[in-house]
């Protein structure tokens, strides 16, 4: 546990789903005997907990009166020994989208356990996600899914998963049951097993990004930049067409983090993400 500010830090280590790889978390709060809405951080491909300034972020949150939990998928190749680098790739080379759907609904699970409740100063009824990138569209399937998420805001998050992938590519991936994504920082490149490709076909109308966005009814708040080399700006407008009621935030000249690198220095979050993060806690803070 570790005191800044009067904010509280609290490390936590979960276990994987049958026996799998752990899941490590942390929430920031700041203690005061009431009870808080809860935010949950869903981390992007080859993103983790630790990434950048996602720290910086949790700090603010907690003083502006949330809970704040940033955690890793099992499986995206942070193990607890190493929070700030990915250090195994074989966990990462078997990562998948029901994986990372299992780790999510186990997080909720802990902490809305009545115990966890208290211990947190967790208000059960204001449980709320923030999903980066690929987390962005896993956000939103979970919130089609769980009746336990209120509201929902996506930071440069994808709308189409079967997209993400030429048929040549896929074609290849089968053929030789592996595929390599590199680390743009590092030069390291990680494994993707085709086990990931098996995975997405089985549950191909579970992960439907556009069929969970046009049904759900919850808030949805999406914000996107026009310079995001990444995931292109369209995502957002199709997002936002697919359910007219959320409300969309575009940032001109905006990258695909805002302006966020790792490692990240000082104790301020660069301008584009602050001007992300001040709209994200306004919609979160809405009645």
């Amino acid at each position: 546990m570790i005191l800044m500010k009067k904010v509280l830090r609290n490390e936590i280590l979960l276990k994987g789903k049958n026996r799998q790889k752990p899941i490590t978390a942390d929430l920031t709060f700041q203690p005061d005997g009431k009870q808080k809405p809860l935010v949950i951080f869903l981390h992007g491909f080859k993103g983790y907990k630790d990434w950048g300034p996602w720290h910086v972020l949790a700090q603010q949150y907690a003083e502006e009166g949330f809970c704040f939990c940033k955690f890793n998928f099992s499986h995206n190749g942070v193990v607890p020994e190493n929070l700030t680098d990915i250090t195994d790739a074989e966990a990462f080379g078997y990562n998948n989208f029901s994986k990372e759907m299992d780790d999510t609904d186990r997080v909720l699970h802990f902490f809305t356990q009545k115990e966890n409740l208290k211990r947190f100063e967790i208000d059960k009824s204001q449980i709320f996600m923030i999903g980066h990138s690929r987390g962005g569209g896993l956000g939103i399937i979970k919130a089609y899914e769980d009746n336990r998420i209120k509201k929902l805001a996506t930071w440069a998050a994808v709308h189409d998963f079967s997209g993400r992938f030429s048929n040549e590519e896929l074609a290849y991936w089968k053929k030789n049951k592996v595929i390599y994504a590199k680390n743009a920082r590092t030069g390291a490149e990680y494994p993707l097993y085709y086990q990931f490709v098996e995975d997405f076909l089985a549950s191909k109308d579970r992960f439907s990004i556009r069929k969970a966005i046009e049904n759900t009814s919850k808030p949805i708040l999406i914000v996107h930049g026009t310079k995001d080399e990444t995931v292109h700006v369209n995502a957002a407008f199709s997002l936002n067409k697919w359910q007219p009621e959320s409300t969309l935030f575009i940032l001109p000249e905006a990258n695909h983090v805002f302006g966020a690198k790792h490692p990240h220095e000082g104790n301020h979050l660069p301008q584009m993400l602050d001007r992300v993060n001040a709209r994200t806690i306004n919609f979160f803070k809405e009645a």
